[in-house]
């Protein structure tokens, strides 16, 4: 049987590069040759908070990654050719990204538009179309809104300028780092607060900037029980609140129904992407990046080897070195 390189979760908190069986592929599928794979702020979740027992462990080789861009060297669909270079969306159960070859279903290979640019940037475009899908369930009306997006990782960030690109008047944004923040106002946010476990200080840039009336739209990209709470603490009358960050735990997470309640919130959460019918919005997606109607090219901050795949989960997670988006190389 065929080998290649995998990273695998070996123990809570620790990934090893390791030699591994290579996933044969069967009708409808493919083998993609990884150039890059992007790490995503669930697959921190999955590894810093995993919810995984003694007998999950070691994981599948190349679990959790899913976001990536590649070569097609073996196919068995017609409709896609060996040679194809794909961006890679990969829905449960083949989430297997973070390894030198990829085996998964066709229909979640989208062939790369051309581009002059580098292909990091369209690796950006997975990331980039699970928040316009999110967005898009919501149908919601942006035209003159306030928004609040807490957490700007390359997600929040792509939040900001949706929420720019819809109409928003005002974007205020939330997060711990300080180079992320910096970083904020280039996709759209209009004012960018430092974040702090009660969120005194983005409670008061929203209130500040709404007179008092709260935010009309609100998106929580982080998935911690502290921003969760803020979410609904921030939201104003008639609101909507997106919960798009993996929940870093299966408890319950407690809120203030009776504040939920007498405000009229509409929320709703949102997972799996991949599962839209027509993967509009990751086509989309890649259409705006290769067209630069948005400028992707800073996001990225380092990129490492395969084999420091635990160093670069640690660099993203800790946000060390002023950390964006970190990526690994095959």
């Amino acid at each position: 049987m065929k080998k290649m390189r995998a990273a695998r979760l070996v123990e809570p908190q620790k990934m090893v590069c390791e030699d591994a069986n290579f996933y044969e592929p069967v009708k409808g599928q493919v083998v993609v040759k990884n150039h890059m794979a992007a790490i995503c702020g669930s697959d921190l979740h999955q590894v810093f908070f995993t919810r995984r027992g003694p007998k999950d462990f070691p994981g599948l080789p190349g679990w959790p990654g899913h976001e990536g861009v590649g070569e097609v060297i073996e196919s068995h669909d017609e409709n896609v050719k060996v040679g194809e270079r794909v961006l890679t969306i990969p829905g449960g159960g083949f989430q297997r990204g973070f390894a030198d070859y990829q085996t998964l279903p066709s229909s979640w290979c989208l062939q790369l538009p051309d581009y002059d640019g580098p292909e990091e940037d369209l690796l950006m475009a997975q990331q980039f179309g699970t928040t316009i899908f999110a967005l898009r369930r919501g149908n919601m009306d942006f035209i003159g809104k306030t928004v609040a997006i807490l957490g700007q990782g390359s997600a929040g960030m792509f939040f900001a300028w949706l929420a720019k690109r819809f109409g928003a008047e005002k974007v205020i944004v939330s997060d711990l780092s300080l180079a992320r923040l910096e970083q904020s106002a280039s996709f759209g946010a209009d004012i960018s607060v430092l974040g702090d476990p009660d969120g005194k200080g983005i409670r008061e840039a929203v209130l500040d900037s709404s007179s008092g009336r709260g935010a009309d739209i609100v998106i929580e990209a982080v998935g911690r029980k502290e921003t969760i709470k803020q979410a609904i603490d921030i939201a104003g009358y008639r609101s909507n609140v997106v919960f798009f960050g993996l929940p870093d735990t299966n408890r319950d997470i407690p809120f203030n129904y009776a504040q939920f309640f007498m405000k009229q919130i509409q929320m709703y959460g949102v997972v799996d992407a991949q599962g839209e019918e027509d993967l509009k919005s990751f086509y989309t997606a890649l259409d705006w990046i290769a067209r630069r109607e948005i400028d992707v090219t800073k996001m990225v901050s380092h990129r490492l080897p395969l084999e420091s795949i635990d160093q670069a989960l640690v660099l993203a997670h800790e946000r060390d070195e002023d950390a964006l988006k970190v990526t690994l190389t095959f």
